[in-house]
């Protein structure tokens, strides 16, 4: 009875000890984050570039590498690729945040796309730019399945 009383009193101990040294979520701003990024999921959920248009900064780029060779795109370009129309296959598209990683006004992102053709892996670089989260930034890798 002693030990398990010596044990409970441990675990809580090394609990309250996480819980203080783990940083909170700084007013709410992680969920400002997921809330922006579901702007970008919804753009393709749905092939709507205004879903994009409320996320990405208009001087933000994308980049990834093809074949060896660095590419790069304004977000422009790429909100003006958007069709408009739900891509054929998406009710078998997934799309999750995997890491969020957040210091003061600046964020990093980790998302998955797991669409049937391919394994898409985001980051996002974001900043809090006149109150709101943005992406400044998206690099990307697509892994062919």
């Amino acid at each position: 009875m002693r030990r398990s009383l010596l044990a409970l009193f441990l675990l809580a101990s090394v609990a309250l000890t996480a819980a203080s040294i783990l940083p909170p979520d700084a007013d709410g701003e992680e969920e400002a984050v997921r809330a922006a990024i579901e702007h970008y999921f919804q753009g393709h959920a749905t092939g709507e570039g205004s879903h994009f248009e409320q996320v990405f900064h208009p001087e933000s780029k994308l980049m990834w590498m093809r074949d060896g060779a660095f590419n790069t795109r304004t977000s422009a370009e790429y909100i003006g690729g958007a069709r408009g129309v739900p891509a054929d296959d998406e009710a078998d598209r997934k799309r999750r945040i995997t890491d969020i990683d957040i210091t003061g006004d600046a964020a990093v992102v980790r998302l998955e796309l797991d669409y049937p053709g391919a394994l898409i892996t985001d980051y996002m670089s974001m900043l809090k730019i006149d109150g709101r989260w943005q992406i400044v930034n998206k690099i990307f890798h697509v892994e062919p399945k």
